[in-house]
């Protein structure tokens, strides 16, 4: 029996099987605003150990204090530095600046961007097209000594800071170009009640997952909700 032979006759991983995460510290680029916040929190009430960045070391800790759960703030430079895995949560406008400025911090270490490059006119929110090709992709740029993901799109923020809210009903969609950081990332959404991660491809297909957020804030106003997305039959 030749090799391939065999790799046909082994038998395939369960994409469901994933690591186990829980040790691992997590860091929140941006975790005094709202996603930011919101995704610190979720992760911190689950038991994970979370440390939310801000560009002043004071207004980290004084959001940390309020998210308890053991959360600690720090500058984002400390944040980055101390974390195993780092969520990008910055608006937009700073999401060039804050990563370049973070470069030797960040290498080495996992990186789930959930920037969404929008607009906002009359007509109410649309999609901005980065030069690189997507936020993620611009932070793949930036940080070449990275390994950068894409997730937490398409999340609400005010499900995911509400206290009463028990469950968040979404999945996540999660990108990146090897196959174990993803999985990584897929098993970090999945500690959170309600949520499951999903491999949704390669960081060139970031921008639609990005853009898509712009027709769920259009849904949200029309039905005053707060939409997350399902991936059926998987």
């Amino acid at each position: 029996m030749n090799s391939t032979d065999a790799v046909r006759k082994a038998p395939a991983k369960d994409p469901w099987q994933l690591p186990d995460v829980s040790g691992l510290v997590v860091g929140v680029l941006g975790g005094t605003g709202d996603q930011g916040r919101g995704l610190a929190y979720r992760l911190a009430r689950a038991g994970q150990r979370v440390i939310v960045g801000s560009r002043a070391a004071g207004r980290a800790q004084e959001a940390a204090a309020e998210l308890g759960h053991g959360v600690e703030g720090a500058d984002n430079a400390e944040c980055a530095r101390r974390s195993d895995i780092v969520i990008v949560a910055v608006p937009w406008e700073g999401h060039a600046a804050t990563l370049g400025s973070l470069r030797e911090e960040l290498a080495g270490k996992l990186v789930v961007d959930c920037v969404n490059p929008l607009g906002f006119d009359k007509k109410g929110a649309y999609a901005i097209r980065p030069d690189e090709g997507s936020a993620a992709e611009q932070a793949a740029a930036l940080l070449p000594d990275s390994r950068v993901t894409a997730a937490f799109h398409h999340l609400s923020a005010v499900l995911l800071k509400d206290p009463a809210v028990e469950e968040i009903d979404t999945d996540v969609m999660v990108l990146g170009e090897v196959r174990a950081d993803c999985e990584l990332v897929q098993a970090l959404a999945g500690r959170i009640p309600g949520m499951r991660g999903v491999f949704a491809g390669r960081l060139r297909n970031a921008h639609q997952v990005e853009s898509l957020v712009a027709n769920l804030i259009s849904v949200n106003r029309r039905y005053k909700a707060h939409a997350g997305l399902r991936v059926t039959d998987v």
